[in-house]
């Protein structure tokens, strides 16, 4: 867990803002963005999760990769 500090700015005579100092504001913003990616990585695997799939072998021998001979005698 990340340590902040955080001052507060008040509004109206109440707590209105919380201001955190730049360094750990984008500390905080990597970690906001890893986690929206996290959700839509997940979402995404839920979306195709009974979708048709190819084996790399089977994607290189359609398009004929330069490699596509190599991967199958060696497999």
């Amino acid at each position: 867990m990340i340590e902040l500090h955080p001052e507060s700015l008040e509004k109206n005579g109440q707590p209105g803002f919380a201001v955190l100092p730049y360094g750990e504001f984008r500390v905080v913003r990597e970690i906001l963005l890893d986690y929206e990616d996290l959700r839509d990585l997940h979402a995404a695997k839920v979306e195709e999760a009974n979708a048709p799939t190819l084996s790399l072998r089977e994607v290189a021998k359609r398009y004929k990769t330069k490699n596509s001979d190599r991967e199958q005698t060696s497999a």
